[in-house]
């Protein structure tokens, strides 16, 4: 029996991670998968040793605050890859913690393949050195990644974005308009606070505030709540105080069925461009991440949606910028301006082109096959 080590830190990396755990079951059933991974995961029939709950850290304070359980993990998969010996370390997204863990699978002489690699064109250009000496393959999400790994003798592949694959309302509309009283008369402003507990808490009351006066502005909103399954119901009540405002289960129906959107940045970014959408990105962590990271980053956005479309497509409202004060001018020209809200889906229009054709999922599968075959 072979077996796989896969290692997602993430809740979108769990999204992602599902999808390939079973394109590789389809393709021989008796594989031994096991690591770091989420329910969905979990679901697909991955033996999970961490869930990524316990792994999603957000910020560099976070992260150091939790260093010591992020060791001991760190030491007990190296332990499983001496015992286990699995035939190839599968990771995905989590640079900091995964490119460590690559260099003992080298060490080992065991194979490595990164799906959905660092975001090395943001920051950290100095570990695309590290990637070549570690990594036998890279299986990315987006053509321009392909090309920049290239150059550096790093064998990569555009595989197009997994989202693809999964992207379709949970409901049809009608359905989805009667489990939450929505009629003809009203708009749905939809918010999309994170997937993460510390992201929720730090986000989505400036979210509710901007909320709050668009609707005195707007009588005519409803105001849903986008619940990641990764955080319980209560942490949303306690921030709201308006029992008007509903939680919404049902995710990417509110992303294609609302009018519009307030979106924390990440990936839920590139899947509001899917549904073609109008909305704003929003984001704030703890000040001293944000000192870190201003001095890393280097990229003129942070929106996964901007630097796909290789300009601001989306207005971005970061840190000291997120401010209900701020977001209101911009949004309430958005539901006042057909001219203005037909530009901005006809722009997401050209990047849901750029992230590729279905079928991701498949062809990281095969690659993972050849390298074990190898």
């Amino acid at each position: 029996m072979r077996r796989i080590l896969i290692v997602a830190g993430e809740a979108s990396g769990d999204l992602h991670g599902s999808g390939l755990v079973r394109e590789l079951k389809k393709r021989e059933t008796d594989l031994e998968l096991f690591g770091i991974g989420g329910p969905k995961m979990a679901a697909e029939g991955m033996q999970c040793l961490y869930s990524t709950e316990e792994m999603g850290f957000i910020g560099f304070t976070e992260v150091l605050r939790h260093l010591p359980f992020v060791r001991r993990v760190w030491y007990h998969l190296r332990w499983e890859m001496v015992h286990r010996r699995p035939d190839l370390l599968i990771l995905i997204d989590y640079p900091g913690f995964n490119l460590k863990l690559a260099q003992q699978a080298k060490k080992y002489g065991i194979p490595v393949l990164y799906y959905i690699s660092p975001q090395v064109w943001a920051w950290g250009r100095n570990r695309i050195k590290k990637i070549a000496q570690r990594v036998d393959k890279i299986a990315v999400l987006f053509d321009f990644e392909e090309t920049l790994y290239r150059q550096h003798g790093i064998q990569a592949q555009f595989v197009g974005h997994p989202l693809l694959d999964v992207l379709k309302p949970d409901v049809d509309k009608s359905t989805f308009s009667q489990r939450y009283g929505i009629t003809n008369q009203v708009r749905v402003l939809g918010l999309l606070p994170g997937s993460r507990y510390q992201e929720v808490k730090r986000i989505l009351p400036e979210m509710v505030r901007t909320a709050k006066m668009l609707q005195r502005q707007f009588p005519y909103l409803q105001i849903l709540i986008c619940k990641a399954p990764t955080v319980s119901a209560s942490i949303y009540r306690n921030i709201l105080s308006d029992d008007e405002i509903k939680l919404v289960d049902e995710n990417y129906a509110l992303m294609a069925y609302a009018d519009f959107l307030i979106v924390a940045s990440g990936t839920a970014t590139l899947e509001v461009a899917y549904f073609q959408t109008p909305f704003v990105i929003v984001y704030r962590v703890s000040p001293p991440s944000y000192w870190i990271g201003k001095r890393v980053i280097k990229i003129d956005h942070i929106g996964l949606v901007n630097i796909v479309a290789g300009k601001q497509v989306v207005p971005e409202f970061v840190q000291n910028n997120f401010h209900a004060e701020k977001l209101v001018p911009v949004i309430s020209k958005f539901l006042t301006s057909p001219e203005h809200y037909q530009r901005m889906v006809t722009e997401l229009a050209q990047v849901r082109y750029k992230l590729g054709t279905p079928g991701a999922s498949a062809r990281v599968a095969e690659m993972a096959f050849q390298l074990m075959d190898k």
